[in-house]
Parts: C-alpha cells; structure tokens; sequence
C-alpha cells in the first residue's frame, strides 16, 4: 500500500474536498521549512509529504487511482494481472504519476512560495465598514521569500499588502478606519508563538487616492529568526454611481432634454457631503460640449481645503415622436 495520505492529512477516507484542504493549509504552514529553521532536514520531509498527500487527494482521479491500487499504483501505473514484467508476475501498466514540486503547489495554493507573505485571511464581509475584522493566517499574492531561508541572521520579512476599498464619499469626507487583526506572537521562549489580536487604527484621510499606502512597521507574524513584515493598506476606490473621478477632478454625466440643450435650464447635482447644487446651463450644449464648475471636485490630500473641479458632461435626450406641426415650427425656428 506505502504511504497512507489520508493518516499523513488526518482525514477520514471519505473526507470531501473542503476538509482535504482545510488539513493541508494547517500541516503546509505549521511544517513550512522556513517555519521551522531548527529543524528544517525533518520540517522538508514532512512538508514534501504533506504535499504528496495533498496533490493525489484533491485531484479525483489520482484519488481513485490511489484508492484501488495505492502508492504503487500511482508511481508505477495500474497493476495488470500477468505480463506486466518480465517473468510473468503481477505487474503495472500505464503513465506513470510524477508528485510535483511541493513549493510549487504551495505557491498555487496559498499565492506564495513563503509563509512570511501577505496574512490576511478575510473573515465575514471584507473591509467595507468602519471596522472590519481580519484573520491573521498565512498566504496571499507578493513575492517569493523561500530561498531567503539560507541567509544567515536575521530575515525580513516582505510586506503583507492588503487592499482597503473605500467609497467615493469616505474619500471626499474622511474618515477613520479600524482593522482587527490576529497574528503569530513569539513567547519568552523565542521558539514557540501564540495567537494576538489587535486593532491597527488609521486615517482615511481627505483626498486620500487610489494606491495610497498606510504603513504598519513589524506588524506581521513574528517567528524566530525573523523580523516580523510591515503591514501595508492600499486604497482602493469603489465604483460610484453618480460620478467618476479623474485625478482631483470629478466627471459627472447630466441627463436634459433637447429643448434645454438648445434654450437653457439648470441642472441638479447632489454632491458628495450631500449638498444640492443647482447649475445653470445657458450655452447651446452641443456634442463634446462640457460645463467645468470650479472647487467643486476631490479635495487636494494635502491641502484638503483647496479641490479640484467638477466637469459636467452632457448626454442630451431627443424626443421620440414629433408631430408634424411641431416639426413645421422647428423648421421655421431653426436655422
């Protein structure tokens, strides 16, 4: 039979899909060799077997294969009944199965050769509200540091970035932002860890933009032999459903109909702290045709009191019918 993948996961043998993976995440990152630089000859050799066991469970057909015929099977094909070698005994025919690199399936499970990457494992409903809660755990998509495990001394750990989408108003307005988290915390010992949790507590500051970066230094797991990574929140800008931002500025698309586009009339803008501007149009709005309104756009991040403007574009709606007199009068109106 070899080896049992199932007693090397801790599964039953007809555990489903979200339990195999569950098990993997928890072995893959407890004997990750850069987890375990004391004893990284044994946390390598779990670590390949964690990731053996993993690659055949997950995939049904190996699972199958391995089920009916075992390791053998696998790594020498499906036994046949006699002939399969010379001498005329039991033997295996078929492609054979090669195990893939386990780093690699680490990377294409976690989004990262290292442990020491991005840790945040969101919980609940992301981070759209005033404070949002995220898990401290291990794996997402920033640079390898893998092969960092053979310098000498001390390594930092690459920074963990996490996204914080805002709305256009928390934008314009400001506000403050809460993020519980729980990470990895070295004991007196300066080998084994326990689980904190703690409250990263940051401005979204006015005019603040999209790729704007807060930065939280050594917020990361802390293990030893590492200098625990910073953690970093970017700005991310929701898509808004009124206006679109270019830079400082703020486009907005007004809706009249042909007879203002031609004679004139106002137009009604809720702005974003939810004042109503009433602007008049008294130009011929013609295609292309745009009306700038000063300071009325972003504020500057850091001269919050000081904007950009407010462009608004025109999309002019023609009437669907018109009666024949009507059209007669616009005849003689119109040049």
């Amino acid at each position: 039979m070899g080896k049992d993948y199932y007693a090397i996961l801790g599964v039953s043998r007809d555990a489903d899909e979200k339990a195999i993976k569950s098990a993997y995440r928890k072995l893959a990152l407890k004997w990750h060799p850069d987890r375990n630089p004391e004893g990284k000859e044994m946390a390598e050799e779990k670590f390949k077997e964690i990731a053996e066991a993993y690659e055949v469970l997950s995939d049904s057909n190996k699972r199958s294969i391995y089920d009916q015929y075992g390791e053998e099977g696998l790594k020498g094909g499906i036994p046949t009944s006699g002939g399969g070698f010379p001498g005329g005994g039991a033997g295996f025919q078929g492609a054979s199965f090669h195990f893939s690199n386990p780093e690699d399936i680490f990377r294409q499970f976690f989004g990262t050769r290292s442990p020491f990457d991005s840790m945040f494992n969101m919980g609940g409903g992301g981070f759209g509200s005033d404070e949002d809660t995220a898990d401290f755990g291990f794996g997402g998509p920033h640079a390898s540091f893998f092969k960092s495990t053979q310098q000498r001394g001390p390594r930092k750990a690459p920074d963990i970035v996490q996204t914080v989408m805002c709305s256009l108003e928390d934008l314009y307005k400001g506000k403050t932002k809460r993020i519980k988290i729980t990470k990895q915390v070295l004991n007196d010992d300066g080998k084994t860890t326990r689980k904190e949790s703690k409250i990263l507590t940051f401005p979204i500051k006015r005019g603040f933009k999209k790729g704007t970066k807060i930065r939280f230094e050594k917020e990361g797991d802390q293990a030893p032999n590492i200098i625990p990574a910073d953690v970093v929140f970017e700005i991310d800008e929701m898509p808004h459903d009124r206006f679109k931002r270019e830079g400082n500025n703020l486009i907005f698309t007004a809706y009249i109909s042909l007879k203002d586009a031609l004679a004139g009339g106002v137009v009604d803008i809720r702005t974003l702290d939810d004042r109503i501007l009433k602007i008049p149009v008294n130009e011929i709005v013609s295609p292309g045709y745009t009306k700038v309104v000063p300071n009325e756009g972003m504020p500057l991040s850091k001269n919050p009191e000081q904007k950009g403007d407010l462009i608004i574009k025109f999309n002019v709606q023609f009437p669907r019918y018109l009666s024949t007199t009507q059209k007669e009068q616009l005849k003689q109106i119109l040049p």
